[in-house]
């Protein structure tokens, strides 16, 4: 099976949480979710690395292109470390994980 290269629809990210924040509440829930937008940010910006698409990873990793749309969601689902390296390994990658200290008051 021939890969597809992947090619992102244009997102303005920044307009659209500009517009985001006007809703009551926005702000303070995408505060508590700020480490899993990280986590998928990075998802994504490797599968845009390797030029793959959903079906491509799904295929890789032996699961559905649904399964993969839902781990490239934020704040929906929350994958295992094991779910995290096998999509890593799939788009070319090595996933790494590190604590950081907190930084004093």
């Amino acid at each position: 099976m021939a890969e597809l290269k992947y090619r992102p629809v244009a997102h303005d990210h920044e307009a659209f949480l500009a517009k985001a924040r006007t809703r009551a509440g926005f702000s303070a829930e995408y505060q508590s979710l700020e480490l899993e937008y990280q986590v998928t940010n990075q998802m994504l910006k490797a599968r845009s690395r390797a030029g793959l698409t959903q079906d491509v990873v799904a295929e890789r990793m032996g699961t559905t292109k649904s399964a993969i749309s839902r781990l490239e969601s934020a704040g929906k689902h929350t994958p295992s470390l094991a779910t995290l390296k096998r999509y890593a390994t799939a788009v070319g990658c090595e996933l790494q994980v590190k604590f950081v200290p907190q930084k004093s008051a």
